[in-house]
């Protein structure tokens, strides 16, 4: 166990000098160092220039004794991260012909022929352990110098995520103090900032604020509990909070983990029920298919969708009633029922789901303004009942195109958990 570890990131690439690329690596590294109760007292982006690279590695040695490195591991010229740290430490670079192996394997599973330039991916530092990057084909490093550990991560992040869960935390789990940062973390979808102000009141009348962040955005809302000791500390502060949270907000909750979506968890609902939805699209144009359909497996539950803009389509594709649209217009609720009950009948879906509403930024009137907005649902239960929901919706028209599909997912999510009678 290193104790008074302290630690430094390096982010190597031009590129992300400009306006254009974020450093996404550096927070996803931050994060993964405070769950630990690992300081991070160094964070530095640095262009593909050699002396900067090696002048900004001794830095970071010097204030650090962990010094993680994303990027600069790719086979071109100006990837230059392995040679930046061999010169650094004083140390050769050696190429190894089962690496070389290696990468031929890969580029002949792609179908492909490896470049020459890929051998370069083979370079190992003197003294360094390899790390096997099943996702791409640069392999990470780690080198120990003394009392320092530097690891080198490729630039990709998918890459970096995957070589971080399997050779940086378990490292860290062995090498930090034990005083980590422990998250717990309730997504919520579909409440108003003001009535969850009221719902949690009673968790900071009992326990007081600290340590609860509240992160809105739009259509959900993220709550993080905090705290940094050891397991039993952890385990005894946040405990009866989260407990508490899920009495006071667990009908809004769709996951406990940062990146659930409420797409996925509508999926896993489905797929656990053994049912299915199709969908009908007005003003969202298909961006609730489009969702629904960005969950690997989605091919389970989802059957299709019918984008149905004009009130000709509405009639011919999903059998409204000419009627119907006549007297109460395309954004009705009595058409929106025509919608979801005609979609769920000629496409065979156990769920019928249908939008229609006015995302703007003309269009609005006095009794229809912008971000008026109906959601229908047709339930499986042979009757015909349909549930219809009116939303006046704030924002632009992206915003109101988004929130219609969010609150859509939550209403589908909502009867799939708890099927009305």
């Amino acid at each position: 166990m290193i104790r008074c570890m302290r630690a430094a990131i390096i982010a190597v690439g031009s590129e992300l000098l400009g306006a254009d690329r974020s450093d996404t690596n550096s927070l996803f590294l931050a994060e993964v160092l405070s769950r630990f109760g690992v300081p991070l007292v160094r964070k530095v982006i640095v262009g593909d220039v050699l002396a900067d690279l090696e002048s900004e590695i001794g830095r970071a040695r010097a204030d650090a004794s962990l010094v993680l490195i994303s990027g600069g591991l790719g086979p071109t010229r100006d990837d230059l991260t392995r040679e930046a740290v061999a010169s650094a430490l004083g140390r050769r670079l050696q190429r190894e012909p089962g690496i070389v192996k290696e990468l031929r394997s890969k580029f002949a599973s792609f179908g492909r022929e490896m470049p020459k330039v890929n051998e370069k991916q083979a370079d190992v530092i003197e003294g360094a352990t390899v790390l096997a990057n099943a996702r791409g084909t640069a392999p990470g490093l780690r080198v120990e110098a003394g009392s320092e550990v530097l690891f080198l991560f490729p630039g990709v992040p998918d890459e970096l995520h995957g070589l971080v869960r399997k050779y940086l935390e378990p490292w860290l789990a062995q090498n930090s103090t034990g005083q980590a940062l422990e998250r717990r973390v309730l997504r919520l979808a579909c409440i108003a900032e003001s009535e969850l102000e009221e719902r949690l009141a009673p968790l900071y009348g009992e326990f007081g604020a600290g340590g609860v962040s509240v992160l809105p955005s739009p259509g959900e809302v993220t709550i993080r509990l905090t705290k940094t000791g050891t397991e039993e500390e952890r385990r005894a502060w946040l405990n009866p909070r989260a407990e508490r949270l899920g009495e006071l907000v667990g009908e809004f909750v769709f996951g406990t983990r940062e990146e659930a979506s409420l797409e996925a968890e509508v999926g896993r609902l489905l797929l656990a029920a053994g049912k299915t939805v199709v969908t009908a699209e007005s003003c969202t144009g298909g961006g609730l298919a489009e969702r629904l359909t960005a969950v690997a497996g989605s091919s389970g539950y989802f059957l299709g969708s019918v984008v149905t803009y004009s009130n000709r389509l509405k009639e011919r594709l999903l059998g409204v009633p000419k009627e119907a649209l006549e007297t109460h217009g395309a954004v009705s609720s009595e058409v929106a029922k025509e919608m979801a009950l005609g979609v769920q009948s000629r496409l065979g879906g156990d769920y019928g789901l249908a939008l229609t509403g006015i995302a703007g930024p003309g269009g609005g009137t006095v009794d229809k303004p912008v971000g008026t907005v109906f959601v229908a649902l047709a339930r499986p239960t042979g009757s015909g009942a349909v549930d219809v929901r009116r939303l006046r919706l704030p924002g632009d028209r992206a915003r109101i195109r988004h929130l219609t599909t969010q609150w859509a997912l939550d209403m589908l999510r909502r009867e799939v958990r708890s099927p009305t009678a």
